[in-house]
């Protein structure tokens, strides 16, 4: 077995009033309200992600 590297985010900023686009990126994290946590593997699109709403989410 391989075993995966995981990444933690945190949710530290509500994305109402963000675009729309990045809104759909912190669901598709996984993240809901403020200070929810997701641990994610760490892939070349997670960290895409992560980058494009980094003003809003924390690494664990």
């Amino acid at each position: 077995m391989t075993t995966e590297n995981k990444l933690k985010v945190q949710l530290v900023k509500s994305p109402i009033g963000t675009k729309e686009s990045h809104r759909a990126t912190v669901r598709g994290l996984g993240l809901r309200g403020v200070n929810s946590t997701s641990e994610l593997e760490d892939t070349p699109a997670v960290r895409g992600m992560i980058n494009k709403i980094s003003y809003m989410v924390k690494i664990l």
